[in-house]
């Protein structure tokens, strides 16, 4: 059956979401001349340790994050390891968010290098969302030397398609009306939280597209998927209803990973683990986190999801405690009913963190076009 497309309501949310451009490698070739158009990973050696993140040139060999290093060197033998410089990246990211609040209040970072903006109430007379946008990345490229690819629409989930619509060094805008035409179009393996292995599963029900998706009742959807179902029916028709949270506190910070084939065994997934707790530790570093609780999080093939957390007396110390205590959680599962498709590991209980404010309510007011 065909679905109606979403209404155009008045008075709908301005969004953009910014994303710099393979953030730390391209920081990387930036402040060293020699690396620039060579494939660069940041983090890891050849021997060792986890990519935290690759360079596009060396994305064409198929390396990006969270693969094991050694792994990576064998995709590309011409790839050049770096070491993270968190602080020059701090430094970086400090300089985007200030250009970011030269045009709205309403920002949202993700991480260092990603931001939700709302721009409802155009604060600086600009004239549309989509010329803020442009003004950004041009403003982004000429105090730092880095590009920015930029996502502009009326809801969080849409303008984080978008801005990943045209990588790297674009800009998308999909205007009211138009989402749920865009999702149709898109492959599902696309929406966020998916992965290969949920592609598969999608797959084997008829499901390639999100116009596939469209068509499926919600209660099959439940049958299937669980507790993802209900993300899965609102993305398909492009509808996300969550307001900017502008500086909210950070309540965690961790890394999963969707693996490309589902794994059992206690060595696979011992392997798996380390991988994730070295680019969660690159993560914990990188935001300077300090926290007590680790949480370990395993999805099975069938999207049933198990949690187990521990609390330490005291802040984390270091790599080597978040490491054996995520593994301690792992070891209290074993053997496992089902093999999984996604390990994840995060650090709470932060420092100063808190609860974050309420959803903004829808806004209602504006006149800024698109």
């Amino acid at each position: 059956m065909v679905q109606a497309a979403e209404p155009v309501r008045s008075g709908l949310r301005k969004v953009i979401h910014i994303d710099m451009d393979a953030f730390y490698a391209s920081v990387e070739q930036r402040d060293n001349p020699a690396l620039r158009g060579r494939p660069v990973a940041v983090g890891g050696s050849a021997a060792r340790g986890v990519v935290a993140a690759a360079s596009y040139e060396a994305r064409r060999f198929g390396v990006r994050s969270a693969l094991p290093s050694a792994q990576a060197a064998r995709l590309c033998p011409e790839l050049v390891f770096v070491p993270p410089r968190f602080e020059v990246y701090r430094a970086v990211s400090r300089q985007i968010h200030a250009i970011f609040c030269d045009y709205t209040p309403l920002v949202e970072p993700l991480s260092l290098d990603e931001a939700y903006l709302d721009v409802t109430d155009d604060e600086r007379g600009i004239g549309s969302a989509t010329r803020i946008a442009e003004r950004i990345r041009q403003r982004i490229r000429a105090e730092t030397g880095l590009t920015a690819s930029a996502g502009v629409s009326y809801n969080k989930f849409l303008a984080k398609l978008a801005s990943d619509h045209n990588k790297p060094d674009g800009l998308c805008v999909i205007r009211p009306g138009e989402g749920a035409a865009f999702v149709a179009a898109l492959p599902v393996a696309r929406f966020h939280g998916v992965g290969p292995r949920g592609a598969e599963r999608m797959a084997a029900l008829g499901i390639h597209t999100g116009a596939d998706l469209r068509t499926v009742p919600l209660a099959i959807l439940r049958d299937h998927f669980g507790a993802q179902a209900d993300y899965l029916f609102r993305a398909a028709r492009g509808i996300d209803l969550r307001g900017i949270e502008p500086d909210r506190p950070r309540k965690s910070v961790g890394a999963e990973r969707t693996f490309d084939h589902d794994i059992g065994s206690g060595t696979a997934l011992r392997a798996g683990l380390a991988t994730i707790v070295a680019l969660a530790w690159t993560r914990i570093e990188a935001t300077r986190a300090q926290g007590r609780t680790v949480t370990l999080k395993l999805r099975s093939a069938d999207f049933h999801t198990i949690t187990r957390a521990r609390s330490l007396p005291h802040a984390l110390s270091g790599h080597d405690e978040l490491a054996q205590t995520a593994q301690a959680l792992l070891d209290a599962l074993l053997p496992l009913r089902q093999p999984v498709r996604l390990i994840g590991v995060t650090l709470s209980a932060l420092d100063g963190s808190g609860s974050a404010g309420p959803d903004l309510a829808p806004a209602q007011q504006g006149t800024l076009p698109f």
